[in-house]
This record gives C-alpha cells, structure tokens and sequence, in this order.
C-alpha cells in the first residue's frame, strides 16, 4: 500500500549560466499562451475583433503582476511595501498573491472595457469578465501546478495515502504533507471545463455576471476550505483564527453570490450578428 509520495522534481528546467529557465515560470507564461488562444475563439465565435485579444492580453499580464505583487506585500508583508515600494517591480518577483491577482485583473478589465464597450462590438466590463474567467481558471491550474514544481504553499502534514514529502523544501523536509497546490491546481482545471461548457452552451445569451459570479464562488470558497489544509505563509497568521487568505476569501465568495443573483434577475440583450460566419478552434 502507497505510504506517501516523494517529491524531489528540480524546480529547474534547465541553466545557462546565472540564467535559468524553471517549470514555474514556463507554466506561468503557458496559462497565458493557451488562454488567449481560447479567448481569440471565443472572440471569433461571438463576432468580436481578434485583434483586441492582443490588446487584452497586455492588460492582463500587467494587471495580474502588478495585483499579485502588490497584493503579496500589502496582505503579508506591509512594512516592506512601506519601506520600498520599488519592490512590487523588482526581480525576482517572489511573492504573488491570487486575491491581489484578483483585484488587479477586475481593475484591468475595467479599464478595458471603458475602450472596448462604446464601439460597435460592444465588450462591456460584465461581458469580458465572463470570458477572461474561463481562462483564468486553466491559468490558475497551471500556475498552482507551478507551486507544486517549487514544492512551495506546501500542506500540513497528514497521514493520507497520497501525502507528499517535499525534499526540495528545506523547511518543510522529511514530513508527509497535504499536496495543497494540487488540490487547488485540480480544482481549478474542474472549473476550466465547468466555465467552458457553460459558454459553450449559451455564448451570447450567457446571464450578464454569472461565470463571473460562479468563478468567485468556487475558487475562493474551496481557497477558504485549502487553507485549513496549508502551512500559513506567514508568522502573524498563527495567531488568528482565520489566516489571511481566508479572511480575504469571504468578501471575493460575497461578491460572487452577488454576481449570480444579479445576471439572473436581469434581462440578456443579444446582439445582432452574422449568422452565416463559421469558425473553428
């Protein structure tokens, strides 16, 4: 019978010189690549410029860095925001944080949408949010799939079959642990599949926020229930009841619920479009 497994991947793919190229970063820039191919599908299929999914794609990785990091140092680490706040944009960029990720994207996407909705094609703030969840779930999965490669956010330490010993972890060794990231990486590829037959399924009749809404609603409630699961990121959280990613993760589930209520109570417009044009992935 499987006792634990262990974990000692090289979070390096391969170097030259002071220069490495690692599985976290690849995977990173992959959740981008592979998303804004699915995003310039969902364009065509809708009768949206593809040529704004380049556009699109620059506010997403600027919003997402920028969030995370400044999210990382503002949630976990504010005396040092405060200190040098030319952290946020200074390499390596250790320290990204999914709920300032969040709040980036959601301002990103705003300041988008106040381009885009005027034209004719209107991409209104609720209707891109509803599509750029859908890869920013198979983003997530790769980018947790990315923490695992770092044997990093890593578990308590359990007794489960399928516990993970991190030998690349200094801090951690030699304790069967919780594989938290995967956890979460799995979870969020379950979304990717949930979010992209749900589109699929209503496209332009799609309710106004609601994979917005069902987006929040997932992630940061199985986040709130993970974290009971994972080691804190930092001192001060030892001593509250709830840590800080769960604290952070109530308003995003509150706000989800909100979204869904909403997209539901109000009337979809469907845009008129050219019936006659087909598309393939």
């Amino acid at each position: 019978m499987l006792q634990y497994i262990i974990w000692e991947v090289n979070p390096e793919i391969f170097h030259i010189g002071s220069f490495s190229v690692r599985w976290y970063g690849l995977l990173f820039a992959l959740g981008f690549l592979i998303g804004m191919q699915i995003m310039s599908y969902i364009f065509k299929q809708e009768d949206k410029p593809v040529a704004d999914t380049d556009t699109l794609l620059i506010y997403m990785v600027v919003a997402t860095i920028l969030g995370a990091r400044v999210g990382h140092f503002l949630f976990y680490e504010p005396d040092v925001l405060l200190h040098n706040p030319l952290i946020v944009i200074t390499p390596p960029f250790a320290g990204l944080a999914s709920h300032g990720a969040t709040i980036g994207i959601l301002t990103g996407l705003w300041l988008y949408s106040r381009r885009k909705e005027s034209r004719a094609t209107s991409q209104t703030f609720l209707w891109v949010t509803d599509r750029i969840v859908i890869v920013v779930a198979l983003a997530g999965a790769c980018i947790r799939f990315g923490n695992l490669m770092n044997s990093e956010i890593v578990g308590r330490p359990t007794d489960v079959p399928w516990a993970f010993v991190f030998m690349n972890n200094s801090e951690y060794a030699k304790i069967p642990r919780h594989p938290a990231q995967l956890y979460e990486s799995i979870s969020c590829l379950i979304l990717f599949f949930l979010l992209f037959w749900f589109w699929r399924r209503y496209k332009e009749r799609t309710p106004r926020g609601s994979m917005l809404g069902i987006f929040l609603i997932w992630v940061f409630s199985l986040r709130f229930l993970y974290e009971y699961l994972k080691e804190n990121q930092v001192a001060f959280e030892n001593t509250m009841a709830l840590n800080m990613g769960q604290i952070l993760s109530i308003p995003a589930v509150l706000m989800g619920i909100y979204f869904v209520i909403r997209s539901y109570q109000t009337p979809v417009v469907v845009p008129a479009r050219n019936e006659s044009k087909e598309t393939t992935l």
